[in-house]
């Protein structure tokens, strides 16, 4: 992302740890957050949200074009790419491919000798040192349960060619309270490896969650690359398969992971919406093999009964609802409408978003839960619009555009009233949607 100035803060809400706020540049005077209103330009102008994201290096974007030079966003391309990493230094860890490597994953990240990469991570390791991997989408710092404690957020900010602004990003460190960490939850099973990591992966090229898949996939094809390049795992290349995810209306994800089961990989990488995640989990883990999504952030996952095979690289929606309501206080808000998506992630950040708001002083005027499958928006709208809030946030996928498109012709489109995504929507493919009246 491009830098202009810098903003720092420190603060503490409701459990959670705001540990930094960014922009980069060269001014170092504190500054507050708040957007001007916008007055001209595109309907989406002004829309802010945010999404797990970290400064990327123009090295790490310039090595993702060169796997795909298409790519237009690096939405959880980082994420993807640590959890390949994660994978292989915890079977090297293990010095085995089976199912005995998910006992090493969360070790593999916190409590060692830190490390940023692979081959200078594998190095330590076959000196028998105990890592720490600090990857390229942060430190991580797995909990028992698999996901990561510390976390960077970006606040994204649409400009007025309804594309992401990327000189108004800025960046939130956060992390976790303290209760998160728990023990670490027994791995179940016995599946024996055969020497090869073999790594597949469900992620979406088709679906609601679409314009996620490039730069997932390029994050994944990236990491395989870095891995075979420093030796291996095992001294073998990894091998890996791709696969598509679909979204929680197809059964995709199943056929996929059914394919992939069959030849016999080691883990799954994916899926990216907790909502498809949640209906293949248990044949993944009754398979014997790992599970390690990038993006999936639903609270529900959390404590699931997933047999110690389930691992993420995204923080749980518990820390974006915090985040996002800070986002949203910080810009002057004080009456919300929420409108989010009836899935298990639409639900829970909706639910962790109203109580960090009320928390923070701000009334949460309706939240309208919709369905998913529907194309058509009114009375929801109608119902926020009645409601007289001076902020909406929409917790959704790709029918956020339609759901926008839908607030501009009432009247509530953000350039009426502050408008608020997340990881879900913020992406240049909703503008592209929008301005294609899909």
């Amino acid at each position: 992302m491009k830098k202009s100035r810098v903003m720092r803060a420190t603060a503490l809400l409701i459990g959670l740890s705001l540990v930094g706020v960014a922009c980069g540049g060269s001014d170092d005077s504190a500054s507050d957050t708040t957007a001007a209103a916008p007055s001209e330009g595109g309907d989406l102008t002004g829309m802010k949200g945010t999404t797990p994201l970290v400064e990327l290096s123009q090295e790490f974007k310039d090595r993702l074009l060169e796997v795909d030079p298409a790519l237009k966003d690096y939405s959880y391309a980082a994420e993807t790419y640590d959890s390949v990493v994660i994978i292989a230094l915890a079977v090297e860890k293990a010095g085995d491919d089976g199912i005995a490597y998910a006992s090493e994953i969360n070790g593999v990240t916190r409590d060692g000798e830190k490390c940023t990469d692979y081959a200078s991570c594998r190095e330590l390791l076959q000196g028998g040192k105990d890592i720490d991997y600090d990857g390229v989408s942060g430190p991580l710092e797995f909990a028992g349960n698999g996901e990561p404690l510390k976390a960077s957020y970006g606040v994204l900010q649409f400009g007025a060619d309804n594309r992401l602004a990327d000189d108004l990003t800025t960046y939130i460190e956060a992390a976790a309270p303290a209760d998160a960490d728990v023990a670490a939850v027994p791995v179940e099973g016995d599946r024996k490896g055969d020497g090869v990591l073999t790594l597949g992966s469900i992620l979406p090229q088709t679906g609601s969650l679409s314009f996620l898949g490039a730069p997932m996939f390029a994050g994944f094809d990236l990491a395989v690359k870095d891995v075979n390049a420093a030796g291996g795992v095992l001294g073998k290349d990894v091998v890996a398969i791709k696969g598509d995810s679909g979204d929680a209306t197809t059964d995709t994800a199943s056929k996929t992971v059914d394919a992939q089961l069959s030849q016999n990989v080691d883990a799954i990488v994916g899926a990216a919406s907790s909502g498809v995640s949640l209906t293949v989990i248990d044949k993944i883990t009754a398979a014997g093999v790992v599970q390690f999504s990038p993006a999936n952030t639903s609270k529900a996952l959390s404590g699931y009964a997933d047999k110690g095979l389930y691992f993420r690289s995204a923080p749980s929606d518990i820390v974006q609802g915090a985040v996002l309501a800070e986002v949203i206080k910080g810009d002057g808000a004080s009456k919300v409408a929420i409108i989010a998506r009836n899935d298990s992630y639409g639900t829970g950040l909706a639910e962790d978003l109203a109580k960090n708001l009320e928390a923070g002083g701000l009334e949460v005027v309706v939240t309208k839960i919709y369905d998913e499958k529907a194309t058509a928006f009114d009375a929801e709208v109608d119902e926020i619009k009645a409601a007289g809030p001076d902020a909406v946030a929409i917790i959704g996928f790709d029918e956020t555009s339609k759901i926008l498109a839908t607030m501009v012709e009432k009247g509530v489109g953000p350039k009426a009233i502050k408008v608020y995504g997340c990881d879900g929507n913020m992406g240049n493919a909703l503008g592209e949607n929008f301005d294609a009246g899909k």
